[in-house]
């Protein structure tokens, strides 16, 4: 399959990125009432927007206790993220590889040039060579897109807006009458701004991962290998222990499967069903045959 720019997903990044524009704006104002001068904003927002984009890679892997492997420890699965990266036209990133049961992926890292992709040990016991392929694809994908770098910024203006909700009220108890009750309605925008970028950005992330398992398609010319992955991985994240899943939900935005547990994995999804996922790239297969 050729490979084809995502127009639509090109649009709904664009599209998202002008709504999160104008909470950006609406935040600012809620930061201008707690009393933050001109410079304290710009302060505030300039240094986590740098820690996140500079960092963002290095803290998704620590969080999954991964770390970066050679090519004499996994010799087969740097060849193939190799070869796939020339069809995908990317460079080769980085591999690494999680010790958890949790069977996933994921990519990492603020450009293409800079990229990590990893897997878990999970993955790799549960993937037959055709299957961890269009895993592997997948990731390429995301990476091809940009999407890390897209969802990390778009993701920041929803989280610099959960720590004024979470941490405000510590600020309103100690002003006096009127600059509580400013405070207050501060925190209240705040709220609205987390609320809707949460769902804008989830919006986002859900129709990032259809892209991506177009454009694994394009890259290795097999979509029922993906499917089959998806449906492999899916089978089998019920087997993993519950103190398992937890430790690892909150990377749910990451993995190329959600783990139905925790908190995200309650309050909405970051991605699509397996099913419907499951469903395109069987129509995309027929579509290849029918050729």
């Amino acid at each position: 399959m050729e490979w084809k720019a995502d127009w639509g997903l090109r649009a709904r990044m664009l599209i998202t990125m002008l709504l999160l524009g104008v909470l950006y704006v609406v935040f600012i104002g809620a930061l201008a009432a707690f009393g933050v001068g001109l410079l304290g904003i710009v302060l505030v927002m300039g240094l986590f927007s740098l820690a996140q984009f500079l960092f963002s890679d290095k803290l998704a892997l620590y969080s999954m206790g991964a770390t970066a492997v050679s090519e004499s420890d996994y010799p087969g699965l740097h060849a193939t993220v190799g070869r796939l990266s020339q069809q995908a036209d990317v460079p080769k990133p980085t591999v690494a590889v999680a010790d958890t049961s949790v069977p996933n992926a994921f990519a990492a890292g603020r450009s293409q040039s800079s990229a990590t992709v990893c897997v878990t040990e999970g993955l790799l016991r549960s993937l037959d060579d055709e299957e961890l392929e269009g895993v592997l694809a997948h990731e390429l994908a995301h990476v091809k897109n940009r999407d890390v770098m897209v969802m990390t910024i778009a993701s920041f203006l929803s989280t610099l807006a959960f720590l004024v909700v979470r941490w405000g009220w510590l600020f309103a108890g100690g002003r006096d009458r009127n600059g509580g009750g400013q405070v207050i309605v501060a925190i209240g925008v705040s709220l609205l701004v987390w609320v809707v970028s949460f769902l804008l950005v989830r919006a986002l992330s859900r129709y990032r991962e259809y892209a991506a398992d177009r454009g694994a398609a394009s890259i290795t010319g097999r979509p029922g290998a993906l499917a089959s992955a998806l449906l492999t991985i899916d089978g089998r994240m019920d087997r993993v222990p519950e103190e398992d899943l937890r430790d690892q939900a909150e990377m749910n935005a990451f993995f190329i499967l959600p783990i139905r547990s925790g908190f995200i994995g309650r309050i909405a999804s970051t991605h699509p069903p397996t099913e419907r996922r499951v469903e395109r790239l069987r129509e995309l297969e027929r579509d290849l045959e029918a050729r």
